[in-house]
């Protein structure tokens, strides 16, 4: 799938052209740009594609780091667009401080639950799972029993990214990594006797669909248990030399899909791995993040960062360079998102006019003036404000008794809820 890359050179034109671009800059953005070959070579400036590549190796052999799980090794740095990037996640998504983000302390909660389903949505469809994202938040919000083999996927990450939040100070363990595996994994694989367990034989590859070419092969199966051990101490305890945790969240979603020490579930493991690390550093904001929602939108670079990284003797800046990357976009996403929903939270406040209503209550209103044809259950409050099922089922009763909602009879004991006739003409009583 990639372009074989020109050998290494060390010789004294190598040398040269190195000194003299980093004179006049001109390797800074391929550096922090983290270009492979196949990019790099068009930058060249006039000079030979061979040696310029050689000077761009040169450069970023003298500035790495090496670090060895088992018998392999592997090198990183910290480019200036790491540095700036690192900088500003430790302002904005670490600490104990949420104002820089704009979220209250009532609407945590809401915000929570709405990213832990959007990343267990898209960590799930990048995996294969067949669904609509409106079909899938339905069936998290209000407790429906999956369908399908996809909505199983992801219904286990939903409940396992919600274990992580609840376990993320513990440390990583073999038997812990095997339980996120089974939470992620039960009832979804032809062999139920792989979920939660370790791969047992080396038959598994990773295979370009498209063509069927082989673009990995892991570990042999009997270098997993050191592999293992050692990617647990590289999780719990801090290095001889210091390494950033969000470069260490990066290099451990990574270990694991170059491990890859599972028959399935590589891929989700890894990216809830990661979440894990995060949270566990005092990241508290990733709890909010949908990292996947990012990488499922860019799964072909996802997929080049690995290659790249393997084929370029193991290098893990191509990796660190995109999910770094992947975490910018995530947290525009959020603040947009953030900002969105507040502008919703001021416009339904207008609704708290309205004798009787409380704060949850005008958020209904507003569900149902912004669609007419919404159907509303009491288990989809429940998750979305954090409340008992009486709570919940007294709001929308009373909205009932105002004459805002109907009863829609499911069945002698189920019911739902619809907007009444009377609606609109009930709003201007109250002039909204």
């Amino acid at each position: 799938m990639l372009e074989t890359v020109p050998k290494f050179t060390q010789e004294k034109e190598t040398i040269n052209t190195m000194v003299s671009l980093e004179l006049t800059g001109a390797l800074k953005k391929i550096q922090d740009e983290y270009l492979f070959w196949d990019k790099a070579k068009y930058k060249n400036k006039g000079l030979n594609p061979a040696v310029f590549w050689s000077a761009i190796k040169m450069q970023r052999k003298l500035k790495n780091t090496s670090i060895s799980f088992g018998k392999y090794t592997f090198t990183f740095h910290i480019t200036d667009f790491m540095h700036r990037a690192l900088h500003q996640f430790d302002l904005n998504i670490g600490g104990t401080l949420s104002s820089n983000i704009g979220i209250s302390e009532t609407d945590k909660t809401k915000f929570i639950i709405s990213s832990l389903i959007e990343e267990a949505i898209s960590s799930s469809q990048m995996e294969g799972a067949n669904t609509t994202r409106k079909k899938a938040k339905e069936m998290i919000q209000k407790e429906l029993k999956p369908k399908s083999n996809s909505e199983k996927m992801i219904l286990n990450n939903y409940v396992t990214m919600k274990h992580i939040v609840q376990q993320k100070n513990e440390d990583l363990t073999p038997e812990s990594l095997l339980y996120v595996h089974k939470l992620i994994t039960s009832n979804t694989l032809e062999n139920t006797k792989e979920e939660g367990a370790f791969r047992k034989n080396d038959d598994i590859q990773v295979v370009n669909h498209i063509d069927g070419e082989v673009v990995h092969t892991p570990p042999k199966e009997e270098n997993l248990n050191i592999l293992l051990q050692e990617l647990c101490v590289f999780f719990n305890e801090d290095q001889e030399k210091f390494i950033h945790p969000i470069v260490k969240a990066c290099i451990i979603h990574f270990m694991i899909g170059w491990i890859h020490p599972f028959s399935d579930g590589n891929g989700r493991t890894a990216r809830a791995l990661f979440y894990w690390y995060m949270l566990k550093r005092g990241y508290w904001l990733t709890e909010y993040m949908s990292i996947s929602r990012i990488i499922k939108d860019s799964k072909n670079q996802y997929e080049k960062a690995y290659l790249y990284t393997e084929i370029d003797d193991n290098d893990l800046n191509y990796f660190i360079t995109y999910h770094i990357k992947t975490m910018e976009k995530a947290f525009f996403a959020l603040k947009t998102y953030i900002n969105k929903k507040q502008k919703e939270v001021v416009q339904s406040a207008r609704f708290l006019k309205i004798p009787d209503v409380n704060d949850r209550m005008s958020q209904i209103l507003k569900i149902v003036f912004d669609d007419a044809d919404r159907v509303l259950a009491s288990k989809e409050f429940e998750k979305r404000f954090d409340v008992s099922s009486f709570t919940a089922r007294a709001d929308l009763k009373k909205l009932t008794e105002l004459g805002f909602l109907e009863i829609l009879q499911i069945n002698k004991i189920k019911k739902n809820y619809i907007k009444s006739s009377q609606f609109d003409n009930l709003l201007k009583n109250y002039d909204i």
